[in-house]
């Protein structure tokens, strides 16, 4: 199954105002896909070739995922619509094979401009920053 894509071009830039967590003075990001790597992709940091976040779209770590976002948040993104949300969740390698998701602070993007936010979701009590990766 195709993972499904943000933007159509990949020099297409993602504006997080706030940045990450840790790392909240950088602000553009391009998000990265091979078909090879799939459902993961690369959101790279704009001008540092080597700083990139290994993400994944949530649906593929847990079905039922459906983090409640703010009014405040919801009016950050100036989302219309849910459809317009596109949610990356971090991923972190821990060696030996292992590796964990943050369902706490997932990232979400509008669509239609290309503007983003790490969110801690209104519901967030329900989800783990060290989900364990599904093994398949």
């Amino acid at each position: 199954m195709p993972i499904e894509r943000l933007a159509s071009n990949e020099n297409e830039v993602i504006q997080l105002p706030d940045g990450l967590l840790g790392f909240e003075r950088v602000k553009n990001y391009v998000l990265l896909t091979r078909p090879e790597e799939e459902p993961f992709m690369w959101l790279q940091m704009v001008g540092e070739a080597k700083h990139a976040f290994l993400v994944v779209p949530p649906h593929y770590v847990l079905a039922d995922y459906r983090p409640d976002l703010s009014d405040l948040d919801v009016a950050f993104l100036d989302l219309n619509d849910p459809s317009e949300a596109f949610v990356l969740n971090i991923v972190t390698l821990l060696g030996k094979g292992q590796a964990t998701v943050n369902l706490k602070g997932p990232i979400v993007i509008n669509r239609r401009t290309l503007i983003g936010k790490q969110v801690i979701p209104v519901n967030a009590a329900e989800y783990a920053i060290r989900h364990p990766l599904p093994s398949s």
